[in-house]
């Protein structure tokens, strides 16, 4: 569990924080294995029997003081008795975990008999989208087969088609068999027949290790349906245009419903794969996707705001129906028409999936991200709740969770990997803020319930692997951390102990919100506004800038924080951020489903490659066995001064190395396998959360302008014109001018 702040010594007072213009708060990456300063947590059992406080109910922790009968909450204070269990465990502290560490990993009883504990098989289930082309489908083929190589033994795996009707597929025979049910085409209707009545789950759900050859020969028989099935099928639609027979919406709820009637038995939790080529334009949950051309030729609306939010909130549904029924989706959309991701983004991100995006086939990493994703490992069923000592209170909670109906600061998440990341950000419960005492400083803990399934061969005891014969068995797991934080004196050391990364990620999570309900146009000047102050707060603190009598200035603005090298990276992170398709204007030819591909990835983003994806890292190289400079700023002046011939950028969905045009012929290019610079690539992709694209350009023969783009210092902050004088320069001389209006 790794836990970033924006600051490592809060706030002393409200004042304080409110004047310092940064962002207080924390972002949290519970099933991450280590901490964020690479340590492990302290493995034990009996979580159940961890004593927790009275009046906060929070865990014992090492902050608490204990002695032999009682102990005092670290967050709240209150003294809370020992039982005579917990009194003989303390007095053999090393044989306990929360004596040993603030950071532990304890195991749960698990509800239920041993045979329903066993009854753990993951479920996977494909869902392809037949109206489609031969390429998407080939392209999910080679994806399917590469999910099938990363499914643990055990596996159970069902093979769903959807168009105008749809399809599930029998393997357990020796020939594949399909049995098709049509989809009514109007808005409200339902499949006419049950699935289990068209084929039993146990039929349909097929072990991976015994089905493996069928269900790629099932897979083999794929194909589109014809323009000739969907005529007939699909029939005239609205104002007698034909409709494509996408029924999407109709079959996810289908289903859903199917697999939900097994939830706790046959599984603990199922993984739907939905594959979709286009829009949902055919019976219950289609989307009309003409506001996208009515909002291109309309010039009265605000496109960048009309084209955000939901059409309607049928995905949104389904998505709480998922959670019920135990089951989450991930959207794979392998398509560059308008497919309003807008509403179906929710079937994927509060179910605990993930979305993706590909806008072709030809360099599509599907294949690569579809394997990377199964062979990690990830909890389920998690609750995530956050305490803190009582000067404080979480404020907002940011990312892709659904909150508790009934308790505060409790977030349900249904599946949960190494990389997903959360965020909160805090306020003061008072005015008197935190005591100057260092016995009472901030504390704040954190729980991450969660369940693993755990394969036979893993299990400890010979006797459940006995039992077990093949079957997985499920844990249920408390992480905690509990964590305390100095306060700072003033401003100055406030600023000095800023992490900008973490800044930038409670940033992109308030813009990214902002755009949604506001529009992207108030994202952007929400984000503009907030350097502009915390600029004129720097320089009042550092007693830059002062006002004589008549008004005028003492000196010049410091818009580098030149003083303060914790604060330096944010003006360049926050040019990037406005420059980003995040918060690009639709008429820069920022496509709508991009924006929202963008919004899901950065908001479950971890802080460090946030950052890549905003501000891409650029290394230069004499060699490719040997690096020039670590890092340098994203301009062409950049490349220009430096005499390196290798560039490397890091832009973490996208890696490019860069031969400039005055390099050596004699350098080997693309680079060879066994150099520094193809272990740091393999390195990085290993590392990834999704497949980044990896690009070799040559200097002066090759189209270089993906390159380019990324140079963005010399591009205007508003998308016009590429003149040398414009870009950051004159975005920071624009800075100085809202600063100098700002301290009037």
């Amino acid at each position: 569990m790794a836990v970033r702040a924006t600051m490592s010594r809060f706030p002393m007072e409200e004042d304080v924080q409110e004047s310092s213009g940064l962002p207080w708060g924390i972002t949290v990456t519970p099933f991450a294995s280590k901490d964020e300063n690479g340590l492990s947590p302290v493995y034990g059992s009996n979580g159940d029997l961890l004593p927790r406080c009275e009046n906060c109910y929070a865990y014992f922790n090492t902050y608490c003081e204990l002695d032999q009968w009682a102990w005092n909450c670290s967050l709240c204070g209150t003294l809370n008795g020992l039982d005579s269990q917990a009194i003989a465990r303390y007095s053999h502290p090393q044989s306990c975990a929360e004596m040993m560490s603030s950071f532990v990993d304890l195991e749960l009883p698990m509800e239920g008999s041993d045979e329903e504990m066993m009854q753990a098989c993951p479920v996977y289930v494909a869902a392809v989208d037949l109206s489609s082309s031969e390429e998407f489908l080939e392209l999910t083929k080679s994806a399917l087969q590469a999910a099938l190589e990363a499914l643990a033994p055990g596996s159970l795996f069902g093979l769903a088609t959807f168009s105008h009707k749809m399809g599930l597929y029998d393997v357990q025979g020796p020939i594949p068999v399909v049995k098709n049910v049509f989809i009514p085409p109007d808005m409200e209707g339902t499949l006419p027949t049950e699935l289990e009545d068209v084929m039993p789950l146990s039929q349909f759900l097929a072990p991976v290790e015994t089905c493996k050859d069928r269900i790629t020969a099932a897979l083999d028989t794929l194909r589109p349906t014809t323009s000739w099935e969907r005529t007939t099928g699909a029939g005239q639609g609205l104002d007698g245009v034909l409709m494509g027979g996408r029924g999407f919406g109709v079959a996810m709820e289908a289903l859903l419903k199917y697999l939900g009637s097994e939830y706790g038995n046959t599984f603990a939790l199922a993984r739907v794969f939905a594959f979709i080529s286009g829009p949902p334009d055919y019976g219950a949950g289609q989307l009309d996707t003409r506001r996208y051309g009515e909002q291109y030729a309309s010039k009265g609306e605000d496109a960048d705001r009309a084209l955000l939010p939901e059409q309607t909130p049928f995905y949104k549904d389904l998505a709480a129906v998922a959670v019920q029924a135990g089951v989450c989706v991930d959207i794979f959309a392998v398509t560059n028409e308008y497919t309003d991701l807008a509403s179906l983004k929710f079937l994927s991100i509060e179910s605990g999936g993930t979305l993706f995006l590909y806008s072709n086939t030809d360099d599509s990493t599907l294949p690569q991200d579809m394997y990377r994703m199964l062979s990690r490992p990830y909890a389920f069923g998690c609750i995530l709740r956050l305490r803190t000592s009582s000067e404080f209170k979480p404020g907002h909670s940011y990312g892709h969770f659904f909150p508790d109906p009934q308790y505060e600061n409790v977030q349900h998440i249904i599946c949960c990997d190494s990389f997903a990341t959360y965020a909160y950000d805090f306020d003061f419960t008072s005015a008197t803020g935190f005591s100057r005492y260092a016995s009472e400083q901030p504390v704040l803990q954190i729980a991450f319930q969660y369940t693993v399934v755990v394969p036979p061969e893993e299990l400890s005891s010979p006797r459940l692997v006995s039992a077990s014969r093949g079957k997985h068995l499920l844990k249920r797991r408390l992480r905690i951390r509990t964590l305390q934080f100095g306060t700072a004196r003033n401003m100055n050391e406030l600023y000095d102990n800023v992490d900008s990364e973490v800044v930038l990620s409670i940033l992109v999570h308030k813009v990214i919100l902002a755009s949604l309900e506001q529009g992207v146009r108030e994202g952007r000047m929400l984000l503009h506004d907030w350097l502009v102050i915390l600029t004129a707060q720097y320089n009042d603190a550092s007693k830059i800038v002062q006002f004589k009598n008549g008004g005028s200035l003492t000196a010049q603005v410091d818009v580098a924080f030149s003083q303060c090298q914790q604060l330096q990276p944010l003006p360049r992170l926050v040019f990037a951020l406005l420059r980003n398709p995040l918060l690009r204007f639709h008429e820069e030819g920022v496509h709508p489903d991009y924006r929202i591909y963008l919004q899901c990835l950065f908001s479950a983003l971890e802080p460090s490659s946030l950052q890549r994806a905003i501000y891409p890292v650029l290394t230069s190289y004499s060699t490719p066995d040997k690096q020039a400079y670590p890092r340098h700023s994203l301009s062409r002046a950049a490349l220009i001064t430096s005499d390196s011939p290798i560039f490397f950028l890091d832009a973490f969905t996208t890696l490019i190395v860069f031969y400039s045009s005055t390099a050596d012929p004699a350098l080997p290019f693309p680079p060879p396998q066994d150099c520094l610079l193809r272990s740091t690539i393999n390195k990085l992709k290993q590392e990834r959360s999704i497949t980044p694209k990896l690009i070799f350009i040559r200097g002066g023969q090759d189209d270089a302008s993906v390159f380019e783009n990324y140079l963005i210092e010399e591009q205007h902050v508003d998308g016009s014109g590429f003149a040398s004088v414009m870009g950051f320069v004159s975005f920071l001389e624009d800075v100085i001018q809202s600063v100098l209006e700002y301290m009037k």
